[in-house]
């Protein structure tokens, strides 16, 4: 059975930083890209960032490039997204999930999805 398990969220100051991981069962990581993604009250979802397999291609939206950083350990099964220089913006639940792909400039995923971990950022 396949599951995606986040955690790591919470409240951070402006300016500060966070490390969300994604634990995954019931499948090997290293046979799929995965992505983190994120939704804000009242927003649609957007894609934050994505690692693909093999080359391990990355991908990052223009709200977070320079701030946030990707990155799997395939022995343990765990992706995890480094965040720094938090803004009240980036304030969202986030999601880990499979098989992310950049489609006219957008990324989307179409596999598997967690249940999610609020990072709020506020003073």
């Amino acid at each position: 059975q396949v599951q995606l398990v986040e955690s790591g969220g919470g409240l951070v100051q402006p300016g500060g930083s966070l490390r969300l991981s994604c634990a995954a069962s019931g499948f090997r990581l290293d046979y799929y890209s995965m992505g983190w993604f994120r939704q804000a009250p009242g927003k649609e979802r957007e894609g934050v960032s994505c690692i693909g397999i093999g080359d391990g291609t990355l991908y990052y939206a223009d709200s977070v490039k320079g701030r946030f950083t990707i990155d799997n350990d395939n022995a343990k099964n765990m992706v995890y997204l480094f965040m720094n220089n938090l803004k009240p913006e980036d304030t969202a639940v986030y999601y880990c999930a499979t098989d992310c792909a950049v489609g006219a400039g957008t990324l989307a995923a179409f596999g598997a999805w967690g249940q999610g971990t609020q990072v709020t950022v506020s003073s």
